[in-house]
């Protein structure tokens, strides 16, 4: 099949550069046709399960608090923002008839907190703009044929031609949905190379946290793996406005106020999210890493002394009865399992509580990590239109670039800024 325009993914970076391509035809009077391909048998299978089924689609802020939140390429990433920002997808989904919220963080929803209402939008623009889309289409690999054209060659015997080709196939986390790095070795073969890519945005685990069977567990250690008897007692507790610190070696890199959850997984919320990039690359180089929470971060030091230490006299120092008033209830027998031998009165306790420390054996992999970091050098993909720089006609976008961002719908907007910019690029008369 002959298309004038061949995207390959269809996450939110795919879509949207579909859309954006035929869009930009259409309103410049050319006759495209947009052709995406998707390997599952729905487009934007991801998307689907983000914010916990809710998708938060965007973060509302501009761009000076934006770029604060990108991890790695940020001044890559800075012209595709200003050409589809986020105001501009909250505009493009209200346009499309879906009603949105933005909620505390400047986080924005669909009304409904249905994700599926987003990816039905996305799909829905596409389709009016006359794109053609194929799902359960798994593209093996990628070459030009001897007429200069992308050839694109299917596991069903299915072969693509186009002279513009757009890969968004995502980067390697939650390969459940289709994102399982082909995309990287698409770009190989026109001679790109790849960033060392781990996985962020995912659950840290301390040690002892999970059963290793009687051996020490640490790097990549599975969600499945069995929970022990220390992580047990800390599975489904949830702990709101505490302080947390990242220790790399004895060094303190990062000291963050919010919320942590402690899963199935490990260490995960909005905290613990915010930790795991710089704590999974530490412990991929062979570093020690260590969180620490202080589970009072809010009081100053001697009032809570001096609190700890009139509820040390009013129960005589019996440790359960203490802690009623200044824990959660559920968190009081995982801290007693770690702490109570080594509580002797007020003072190490009132120590224990704002310096719980967490020494971090591994993390969960691409099987559950939110984002991908690493992925193709931004160095070798033209900002300005997000072509290729080793090849003309080829644009890359989304999560398959060395490009990752903090939580809260920052990743996601990267996807529809860098996708927006390259399907008005591949759609533009130069072209």
């Amino acid at each position: 099949m002959k298309t004038d325009i061949l995207v390959v993914g269809g996450g939110a970076s795919g879509l949207m550069a579909a859309r954006s391509a035929a869009a930009c035809a259409r309103e410049n009077g050319k006759a495209l046709q947009v052709t995406l391909l998707e390997k599952m048998p729905r487009p934007a299978r991801k998307l689907m399960i983000s914010g916990k089924g809710r998708c938060n689609f965007t973060n509302a802020k501009g761009w000076n608090d934006f770029s604060t939140h990108i991890e790695s390429g940020s001044r890559f990433v800075k012209n595709a923002f200003y050409g589809f920002d986020s105001a501009a997808a909250i505009a493009f989904f209200e346009r499309e008839g879906l009603k949105t919220v933005v909620e505390r963080g400047d986080r924005a929803f669909p009304a409904s907190h249905r994700a599926s209402d987003v990816v039905d939008t996305l799909v829905r623009a596409c389709l009016g703009e006359g794109v053609k889309i194929i799902t359960e289409c798994t593209v093996q690999d990628i070459s030009v044929d001897a007429k200069g054209l992308f050839l694109a060659r299917c596991a069903d015997g299915a072969e693509y031609r186009a002279p513009r080709l757009i890969l968004a196939t995502g980067g390697l986390s939650y390969p459940g949905t289709g994102s399982t790095g082909d995309g990287y070795r698409f770009a190989a073969a026109f001679g790109h190379s790849l960033t060392p890519t781990f996985p962020s945005l995912t659950a840290l685990v301390p040690e002892g946290y999970k059963d290793g069977g009687g051996k020490a567990l640490k790097g990549h250690i599975p969600r499945e793996t069995p929970l022990s008897a220390l992580g047990g007692k800390l599975c489904g507790v949830q702990l709101k406005n505490i302080g947390a610190r990242l220790y790399i070696g004895d060094i303190c890199t990062e000291e963050l106020f919010g919320d942590v959850d402690f899963t199935d997984g490990g260490l995960e919320g909005p905290l613990g999210f915010a930790m795991s990039r710089k704590c999974v690359k530490a412990l991929l180089n062979g570093n020690k890493a260590c969180v620490e929470l202080d589970l009072k971060s809010g009081v100053p030091d001697a009032e809570f002394s001096a609190r700890v230490t009139a509820l040390w006299k009013e129960h005589s120092g019996r440790l359960r009865s203490v802690l009623g008033p200044l824990l959660p209830r559920e968190l009081i027998p995982a801290f007693i399992a770690v702490h109570g031998n080594s509580v002797k009165g007020p003072g190490t306790l009132a120590a224990a509580l704002r310096g719980w420390r967490f020494p971090i054996a591994g993390f969960v992999g691409y099987e559950r990590a939110v984002v991908t970091a690493g992925g193709i050098p931004t160095a070798e993909v033209n900002p300005k239109t997000m072509e290729s720089r080793l090849r003309n006609g080829l644009f890359l976008c989304g999560e398959m670039l060395d490009i990752d961002c903090t939580t809260g719908g920052y990743n996601i907007q990267t996807a529809f800024s860098t996708g927006a910019l390259a399907g008005r690029s591949a759609a533009s008369e130069r072209n």
